[in-house]
């Protein structure tokens, strides 16, 4: 399908030639962080990004960043954007934290209670609905970051410590705009309008029934609400920071870092985002967020011929838009990234863009 994006390559042209130097592709860049170098094009990539963000509608926030030489890129870099299921990476940093102080096991067994089975994405819910099942912590963050399953994400957060000290460990990390406050049955339930839901352990089918009984105007209005409730956000440069001390194995272990990283290489949801329009065979290790007018997608992207690696964060929110229309504003906006930073793997000289 990838052939009938060839056509966009031509963007390189506009965003490339006005970089004071270009670099050729097969230079290798160091693998250790450099300070930012000035680079004219970055202004340019910026005015691109916001150029095409027109296409997602709403509010769209980008952060990208070179993780070899700290080059970095934004539009509306400190907006706060719901996550949706992207809080799932800073849920899996701290499991793993804890996983790292030796306080949890991987290989530990959790039973699936009834009440751990949760609306949503995911296929916990649909296949086991009688007790006596119980998983791996392994297993749990695997389906939580492979294919965003909810039940296993409220398991693995409650392990994790909760909430509290999934936002603590993004401040003691000194990242700054990232913030979870509610497991998934309660952001959802927010978002639908279902009042008084205090419960965590509430069954599917119970869940159902108060969703369909809320009024459609209410739900309306809970939705605009949900644009702009602070809990459960992230700015697209504060996850980009948490993505880069991911990269750079400074949020965890070496071994941690690598699990994490590599259940992420392989996520199955969102192809038509970040990597709807990569080349072919691209690694990209990403994970996506949806709700209502809410698309994401945020990870690291592996650039060709030792180009080094970029580190980008794509948030949409408030839109009225389909979500096949979101993904491809995603889509462009990365190829841009993309497409600028592997054609310009190294130092260059010149203004910095900052949109804001």
């Amino acid at each position: 399908m990838h052939h009938r994006y060839l056509g966009y390559l031509g963007i390189v042209a506009t965003i490339a030639l006005g970089a004071a130097s270009l670099g050729a592709p097969s230079r290798r860049v160091s693998a250790q962080a450099a300070p930012p170098r000035a680079d004219a094009g970055l202004a340019r990539l910026e005015a691109e990004m916001a150029r095409l963000a027109t296409i997602g509608g709403g509010t769209v926030g980008v952060a990208a960043v070179h993780l070899e030489t700290g080059r970095e890129a934004y539009l509306n870099r400190g907006v706060a954007f719901p996550m949706a299921s992207s809080y799932k990476v800073p849920i899996a940093v701290q499991l793993l934290s804890r996983v790292d102080a030796r306080e949890i096991r991987l290989d530990s067994m959790i039973a699936v209670q009834p009440g751990d089975l949760h609306p949503g994405s995911g296929t916990l819910t649909e296949l086991f609905d009688d007790p006596g099942v119980s998983l791996s912590l392994r297993n749990l963050l695997e389906l939580m970051l492979l294919i965003s399953d909810n039940s296993a994400t409220d398991m693995v957060l409650r392990t994790a410590g909760g909430p509290g000290l999934v936002t603590a460990r993004m401040g003691t990390l000194g990242v700054r705009g990232v913030r979870v406050d509610r497991p998934t049955v309660r952001l959802i339930g927010d978002w639908i309008g279902i009042e008084g839901l205090t419960r965590d352990d509430i069954p599917p089918a119970r869940f159902d029934s108060l969703a369909r009984a809320v009024p459609e105007a209410m739900r309306k209005s809970a939705s605009a609400t949900f644009d702009r409730d602070p809990r459960d956000t992230s700015t697209p440069e504060g996850m980009v920071r948490l993505l880069e001390k991911i990269w750079r194995k400074q949020a965890l272990s070496a071994a941690s870092s690598e699990i994490l990283l590599d259940i992420m290489r392989r996520c199955t949801t969102g192809p038509e985002r970040i990597k709807g329009m990569l080349p072919p065979g691209t690694v990209v290790r990403h994970k996506t967020g949806t709700i209502g007018g809410t698309t994401n997608d945020i990870g690291i992207i592996d650039l060709p011929d030792g180009a080094g690696h970029l580190a980008i964060a794509v948030f949409v929110k408030g839109s009225d838009k389909d979500v096949t229309i979101r993904e491809r504003a995603i889509a462009q906006i990365s190829r841009a990234a993309y497409d600028y930073f592997a054609f310009n793997p190294g130092a260059a000289t010149g203004a910095t863009g900052s949109l804001r």
